[in-house]
């Protein structure tokens, strides 16, 4: 299994957890206690790009996973 396919996955996945670490949290712990946080809003700016770029980044992290396995 050639090395540059398991440092590009690797790479991702440091990418991904980075990704998915600054996103914003929303609710928190006061939708334990009944607060009326559920109010429905869209992602704008830096919020999309993050999400965006998650979605694209798991894709890839699953293609390199199947391209790693196939090659095994």
């Amino acid at each position: 299994m050639p090395t540059y396919l398991l440092v590009a996955q690797m790479l991702i996945s440091i990418v991904l957890i980075t990704t998915i670490l600054s996103q914003l949290h929303g609710g928190g712990i006061g939708g334990i206690f009944g607060q009326a946080d559920s109010v429905y809003r869209t992602r704008r700016g830096i919020e999309s790009t993050l999400f965006k770029l998650t979605i694209v980044l798991i894709i890839l992290l699953v293609i390199f996973a199947v391209l790693i396995v196939s090659w095994s």
